[in-house]
């Protein structure tokens, strides 16, 4: 009689189970593996994301079987201190890391960074396998802090004896192309390192990352993926030419003009939508590799319980605001794709509720049932996770060297720079950010309500960080040290 009983019991369970809703996994039972791929330098230049022309077949899919946050942000427009931020949970206003830095210098910068216990050594103390390859941190990651490393080689590939385009000093940017094969770029080496490890069985859940490179410049890939593009039927950009009258004299001392191609030469050159297919074929080329390794991982024992988490470590602008480049504090070099899926994840879902990239670590904490360390400035995005539709009241806030930062919220994106200087944009009415309305005394209220999200920490530039491609950062530092 008691076996009976046991039977209708299990028999009644497994019916709630089969046909309640779905539920995040609950790491009590099994903790869920963790499989991070990370991009670099990718804007939303993806079909699922509504751009009009990006072939990008594996992100479309990994988005309609996740969630995605559209409106993603990095804490700094630079790989080293995003990629800083994200592996700390720490904000660069308190890191000090404002530029470029060694991966093995990250947890020597000060007392914030010395306390910090690194996303992987956290995972690792909690039982996890940890394993990555390729661009994780700014090189690669710290000695020692991964169970299983592969190795990054320097720099973003082959490169041709010549540039094809453009050649100036402190810049990468060029676009054709090259080599002939998939196989000499190391964004095909790292994916079949990650394929490989996921046919593997282990006895513990494993936080596989795997980093790659591309669309960072020089937008070199094989003739295929460019051939997947005819140029002529690109759509260009939203571009004023007068755009940049109205800002301040320090946001065009802190963008990389110098150096990059302006959108003026692309014009007046006829590379626009060349440099539009050398992006996108880069973008198509690792959409493939992405999708490579999601497909191991669908095919894999493990497919049914690991989380993937995708996001790339800031936007890239091409062609917007003036220039072809990344670093400066509006929209287009801030704006990152950020997407979740897995078990009990939403699918086919967007939030498009403000968020930050450094939310990663905490979020990941929670989907896996760890307790995240007391001393992060990063908030979790379980809550929205849990429920896509909840109120989100927070804004993203963006950083680009000592105490410029960026407010974004649903409505607004405010701009304060260290000598007090504004920018205020109105999202709703003007997504480009071409009206600069900072100076009108209508919004000063709204100006006021904003301010109160700026950092109140702003620490000096770490000894370790750099940034020798710009004179305002040169300047900034030696002011530091004189001090």
């Amino acid at each position: 009689m008691q076996s009976n009983l046991s039977l209708v019991l299990i028999s009644v369970v497994a019916l709630l189970l089969a046909t309640s809703p779905k539920r995040l996994p609950d790491p009590a039972l099994r903790p869920p593996n963790v499989l991070m791929i990370a991009v670099d330098d990718m804007n939303d230049f993806i079909g699922a994301m509504g751009h009009p022309d990006a072939i990008t077949p594996n992100l479309d899919k990994l988005i309609r079987k996740g969630t995605l946050f559209s409106n993603a942000h990095a804490q700094s427009p630079m790989c080293s201190p995003s990629r800083a931020a994200i592996m700390t949970g720490l904000r660069p206003s308190t890191t000090g890391i404002y530029g470029m830095i060694d991966d093995d210098l990250i947890k020597e910068t000060n007392e914030a960074t010395r306390s910090i216990t690194f996303m992987y050594q956290h995972f690792k103390g909690q039982g996890y396998h940890t394993m990555g390859i390729g661009k994780l941190f700014h090189e690669h990651a710290p000695e020692r802090l991964l169970d299983e490393s592969g190795s990054r080689k320097k720099g973003f590939g082959p490169s041709p004896k010549t540039n094809f385009h453009w050649d100036k000093k402190g810049t990468s940017t060029d676009w054709g192309p090259y080599p002939e094969r998939d196989e000499q770029m190391p964004d095909y080496q790292s994916a079949q390192w990650a394929i490989e490890r996921l046919g593997r069985s282990y006895d513990k859940p494993f936080f596989l990352s795997v980093g790659f490179l591309r669309p960072h410049v020089p937008w070199y890939v094989p003739q295929k993926w460019f051939d997947l593009y005819d140029p002529a039927k690109l759509h260009l950009p939203a571009y004023l030419k007068t755009d940049r009258e109205d800002l301040p004299k320090i946001a065009l001392e802190i963008d990389d003009l110098p150096m990059m191609p302006t959108t003026d030469w692309a014009i007046e050159n006829n590379q626009w939508r060349n440099v539009l297919q050398g992006y996108l074929a880069s973008v198509s080329f690792v959409d493939h590799y992405i999708g490579e390794v999601l497909n191991a991982l669908e095919n894999s024992p493990h497919t049914q319980n690991t989380i993937v988490v995708l996001w790339s470590d800031h936007g890239y602008r091409l062609g917007e605001k003036g220039t072809f480049a990344k670093v400066c504090l509006w929209d287009r070099a801030t704006k990152a794709p950020l997407i979740f899926s897995g078990p009990g994840i939403p699918t086919n879902t967007k939030v498009d509720a403000p968020v930050e990239l450094f939310s990663i670590y905490p979020t990941l904490t929670d989907l896996c049932g760890l307790a995240a360390p007391k001393n992060l400035e990063a908030r979790s995005l379980y809550p929205l996770l849990k429920n896509p539709k909840s109120a989100w009241l927070y804004p993203a806030l963006i950083t680009w060297a000592r105490n410029n930062h960026a407010v974004k919220t649903k409505d607004y994106r405010y701009i304060r720079y260290e000598d007090g200087t504004e920018e205020l944009y109105l999202v709703k009415t003007d997504p480009n950010e071409w009206n600069n309305v900072a100076g009108q005394k209508k919004y000063d209220k709204v100006k006021k309500a904003l301010q109160k999200y700026l950092p109140t920490t702003n620490v000096l530039w770490a000894a370790a960080s750099r940034y020798d491609n710009n004179d305002y950062f040169i300047k900034q530092k030696k002011e530091q040290s004189e001090q």
